[in-house]
């Protein structure tokens, strides 16, 4: 462990945060994201996560976006925002700790369990910029996935 959180944490923070930027650029729901880029490629962007993290976060979205073939939606959170609109690095923070604590507590897989997140209920709930739903607890996202409801 170098610095203030498990490499492998700091890898998962940087694919969500990807995730939640080229869901930005796009107008498209995170799960389309996911789904398009799929598990198998998820896993080698969160294996050399450390290396894309130092390439420019543009180019890194470009690329996927043509290479998945994304398609401009019109989902668009970030207009529809009415307050304070948050990062895509606040974003991708708010998924890692739940998918952490899914694996932590149910013994999954990091990448399984990002795919399984992003396609539950709870993914387009975070995505509304109008609620304050991202600003929860991580404890209070983990029992609302768990239990399939908002506490």
């Amino acid at each position: 462990m170098n610095g203030r959180e498990k490499k492998e944490d700091n890898d998962l923070f940087f694919v969500c945060s990807l995730i939640e930027y080229i869901g930005r650029k796009t107008k498209n729901h995170r799960n389309v994201v996911v789904n398009a880029i799929g598990e198998e490629k998820l896993q080698h962007i969160y294996e050399l996560a450390d290396v894309y993290h130092s390439e420019n976060i543009d180019k890194i979205t470009d690329e996927l976006i043509s290479g998945y073939e994304i398609e401009q939606g019109v989902f668009d959170n970030v207009a529809a925002g009415k307050y304070s609109i948050p990062t895509h690095w606040d974003i991708g923070k708010v998924y890692r700790r739940l998918i952490v604590d899914v694996c932590n507590r149910q013994h999954k897989k990091p990448v399984e369990t990002l795919v399984a997140v992003y396609n539950s209920w709870l993914s387009r709930k975070i995505e509304d910029f109008n609620s304050s739903l991202y600003y929860e607890s991580p404890a209070c996202l983990y029992e609302s996935y768990r239990k399939g409801d908002v506490l």
